[in-house]
């Protein structure tokens, strides 16, 4: 399955610099460093349909259309499956407006009145996600609506995603109050090892979704080496990323 956003932001580009592989245009998604990433990409975008030789009319900078595109989807799609429930789906809002984490704004008053408490405590708890889904109509005794989902919208995955992906959600394990949300990243990442570093874990994260899942499964059967091939046997078999179409199913069913 692919996210009904997908071809709007996957597509060629003109390699900036010159890649192993000599292309002049290279998948968007790709690190052109990296010859397997290209090839997978490049397999992900002819799965797609998405024509070779032609630059594509994707977003130059595709991080913030792909957290756009996520609040978009997800908000039309859960308020279609269940209007009665009152999804509030939003772009880079702090936790503490919602219940779990509302006791947070008095830790932060405290925290920026005392200079040695900053410097002890840290401010790192004051977490945006990049989308937020929350449940206006669940009563709460802060008055606050319920965090159901933090989503981190991540367009490819590098080391130092990984780590501030894994920091935030344990974070938000950390100094939750209530019922825990379901943490997830969504990506375009083509390659499998990649998706593997943050899939693999002790559950910081819940799940990683991706957006044209199908088509990079096709695209790995064809084109990957051992390793890259075993690496999505892995985290695809055991359930760590999945389609991003079965991410309304889980939240809605919640």
């Amino acid at each position: 399955m692919t996210a009904s956003f997908a071809t709007a932001l996957l597509g060629w580009k003109p390699s900036a610099k010159r890649n192993k592989l000599g292309w002049p245009l290279v998948p968007n998604c790709a690190d052109v460093d990296s010859i397997e990433s290209v090839r997978i990409a490049a397999g992900v975008l002819d799965e797609l349909e998405v024509p070779r030789g032609t630059v594509s009319d994707v977003p130059k900078d595709p991080g913030g259309p792909l957290e756009q595109a996520v609040c978009d989807d997800l908000g039309w799609v859960l308020q279609r499956r269940d209007p009665q429930r009152g999804w509030r789906v939003e772009r880079g809002a702090v936790i503490t407006r919602f219940d779990q984490y509302a006791h947070l704004s008095e830790v932060h008053a405290l925290v920026r009145a005392n200079p040695e408490l900053r410097v002890t405590v840290g401010m790192d708890y004051l977490i945006k996600p990049d989308v937020t889904v929350s449940l206006a109509r669940v009563r709460t005794a802060s008055g606050l609506p319920p965090l159901h989902a933090a989503v981190s919208c991540k367009w490819t995955i590098r080391s130092d995603r990984v780590q501030n992906i894994r920091h935030e959600c344990l974070q938000m394990n950390r100094h939750r109050r209530g019922r825990q949300p379901h943490l997830v990243t969504v990506t375009a990442e083509p390659l499998p090892t990649r998706l593997a570093s943050i899939a693999r874990g002790t559950g910081e994260v819940d799940a990683v979704y991706h957006i044209a899942y199908d088509a990079l499964g096709a695209s790995v059967a064809r084109n990957a080496n051992p390793e890259q091939a075993d690496a999505w046997h892995e985290v695809t078999g055991q359930r760590r990323v999945l389609s991003y179409e079965l991410l309304t199913d889980t939240l809605a069913s919640w």
